[in-house]
């Protein structure tokens, strides 16, 4: 069962275990209504801090493997989200009740804006730098005019500052803020300051949403996306930055999965 009954998930929603972490078998179009759904419904303003979501793909499952104090870090998520097409493909032979599809998060943030423009839900945009933090507003904004963004503000502070720029964000009460600081930055930003956000709806750990949604990197193509080969796009695109990272922990991510998928 859901790890955290406050969201308003389909009855009897699975979860995959990958490693240490249960993985919430939703698609991506369920998860976002899920999203609108809680951030609509009494059980939001009765919580005494918000929902948090994050996601894993194949280098953080390494990066937990190795670490038990990042995955203890995952494990404070209400619902942690399958951001990699390895592990739907493989939960498909090795679970009972394998994982649907892959729920990205550059493929839900404009799924869950689509809905939070119809339901008028209002987004805060915290992390990246100035320029790029600005642009994805922009580009949201011309994507979907109506929707209310109530704020934003990049990721460059300190942790001296986190009790203003909660004490910001929590009096502006975002439906949902999307957070965008990188792993593991995020998730500790989340552990430190969760109970300082009351009023916030849903909180959405983003990682590297903003580079994409401001244009500042392009996805890959869709059939790469299909063949599990996003990496591959990356890593063309970012050689010095990535080749080293992927080669050390696709590996690895795969051993993890074919031993303890469930």
């Amino acid at each position: 069962m859901y790890r955290n009954e406050r969201l308003c998930l389909p009855a009897h929603c699975p979860t995959v275990e990958v490693g240490k972490l249960a993985v919430t078998a939703l698609t991506l179009n369920e998860t976002a209504k899920a999203f609108a759904d809680y951030c609509e419904s009494d059980a939001r303003w009765q919580a005494d801090r918000p929902f948090y979501s994050t996601s894993v793909n194949g280098q953080v499952i390494s990066l937990c493997a190795r670490d038990r104090g990042l995955t203890e870090l995952f494990d404070e998520a209400d619902s942690i989200n399958a951001d990699g097409q390895p592990m739907v493909t493989l939960s498909r032979f090795l679970s009972r009740a394998p994982l649907p599809e892959r729920v990205a998060t550059t493929d839900l943030y404009p799924a869950v804006a689509r809905l939070a423009e119809k339901r008028g839900l209002t987004f805060y945009l915290l992390g990246a730098e100035e320029r790029i933090n600005r642009r994805a507003v922009e580009e949201t904004q011309k994507a979907f005019p109506d929707l209310q963004i109530v704020g934003r503000r990049n990721g460059y502070f300190s942790r001296e500052q986190e009790d203003e720029i909660c004490a910001e964000i929590a009096a502006l009460k975002p439906d949902i803020l999307w957070l965008a600081l990188g792993v593991p930055l995020e998730q500790r930003f989340c552990s430190r300051n969760l109970n300082k956000l009351n009023g916030v709806g849903v909180i959405k750990t983003s990682g590297g949403l903003f580079d994409f949604v401001s244009g500042e990197k392009p996805r890959a193509p869709g059939w790469m996306q299909k063949f599990s080969l996003e990496w591959l796009f990356r890593t063309l695109k970012e050689p010095r930055r990535l080749l080293m990272r992927y080669l050390t922990t696709n590996p690895h991510a795969l051993y993890v999965m074919l031993t303890s998928m469930r």
